[in-house]
C-alpha cells in the first residue's frame, strides 16, 4: 500500500486491521503447528479435541475468546485445552498489530507484520520438533523481499544483498557443521535479511550472542553432557529478528557513526 492511500485513514484503524487479521492468521497457525509435524492435512478433518475428537462448533473457534470464554477446557468432554493455542494466537495479533504500530501502513511495516506473524509458528515447531517449515519461510522471504524492495526501491540491492548474504553464512555454517546448524535456519535468514536489510547484520549478532550465552549455561549446568544437546537456533533468530526491528537502524547508525 502507499503512503498516500493510507494517510486518510487512522494509524489506529490499520494497527486493528493488522491485529485482526493476525489473529486469523494465529488461528491457522494452531492448526499448523499441531499437524505439519506429523504429516497430517490442513484441510481435513475439521477443528476437533484431541481428547474426544468431537468436531469444534463456529463458536468454539473464535481466536483467543473461544479459549477464555471455555475457560481452557473442552465442553464436550472437559478435558484442558494447552494455553499455547490461545498463546500463538495473540503473539500473531500482537506483532502484526505492533509492526503496523511502529512503521506505519506502509510497505515496510508490511514486511515487518509478515516476519513478526512468520515468526510464531517457526519458533513454536522448532522448539518442539527441531524443524522449521520451509513452505512457510521460503514464499515469506520472497513476499518480504518485494515489500522490502517496493519500500525503498532507489536501494533494492541493499534487501536482496542482506538477504542472500545472511542466508549464505548460515548455509556455509551448515556445510561446515551439520550437526550444530540445520539448513531450515539459512531459509529462515534469507526472510531475515530481505526484511532487515542492514539491521539483519546486529539481529545476527544477537542471535549467535544469546545462543553463545545459553551454550554457556547449559556447559555449567550439565558439563560435557551438554555438548550432546540438541538446541533449536530459530528461537534465537527469531529473538534476533524482532530486535532488529526495534533497534536495528539505530544500532547499524551508532556502529558507522563510530567508524567515522
Amino acid at each position: 500500500m502507499s503512503v498516500n492511500a493510507s494517510a486518510s485513514v487512522p494509524l489506529w484503524w490499520w494497527t486493528t486491521l493488522a491485529g485482526g487479521l493476525g489473529l486469523a492468521v494465529g488461528s491457522f497457525w494452531t492448526v499448523f503447528v499441531w499437524r505439519w509435524p506429523r504429516g497430517e492435512s490442513l484441510v481435513a478433518p475439521r477443528s476437533h479435541c484431541t481428547g474426544c475428537d468431537r468436531t469444534l462448533r463456529p463458536r468454539e473457534l473464535v481466536p483467543v475468546g473461544s479459549w477464555l470464554w471455555q475457560r481452557g477446557t473442552c465442553h464436550g468432554c472437559g478435558s484442558r485445552i494447552h494455553w499455547r493455542y490461545p498463546a500463538i494466537e495473540a503473539a500473531t495479533a500482537l506483532l502484526a498489530a505492533g509492526a503496523i504500530a511502529h512503521f506505519g501502513a506502509t510497505p515496510t511495516g508490511a514486511a515487518a507484520a509478515l516476519l513478526g506473524m512468520v515468526i510464531v509458528p517457526v519458533v513454536a515447531i522448532d522448539l518442539q520438533h527441531q524443524l522449521i517449515p520451509d513452505v512457510i519461510v521460503l514464499p515469506a522471504a520472497a513476499i518480504g523481499l518485494v515489500l522490502a524492495i517496493v519500500a525503498r526501491p532507489g536501494h533494492w540491492w541493499v534487501p536482496v544483498v542482506a538477504a542472500v548474504g545472511a542466508g549464505g553464512f548460515l548455509f556455509v555454517l551448515w556445510l561446515m557443521f551439520p550437526g550444530g546448524m540445520g539448513l531450515g535456519d539459512a531459509k529462515f535468514a534469507l526472510l531475515l535479511g530481505g526484511v532487515l536489510g542492514l539491521s539483519v547484520i546486529p539481529a545476527m549478532g544477537i542471535a549467535f550472542g544469546t545462543g553463545a550465552l545459553l551454550g554457556v549455561l547449559m556447559i555449567a549446568r550439565h558439563g560435557s553432557a551438554a555438548r550432546k544437546m540438541a538446541v533449536p537456533f530459530g528461537p534465537f533468530l527469531a529473538a534476533g529478528a524482532v530486535a532488529g526491528l526495534l533497534w536495528g537502524p539505530a544500532m547499524v547508525s551508532w556502529y558507522t557513526t563510530g567508524l567515522n
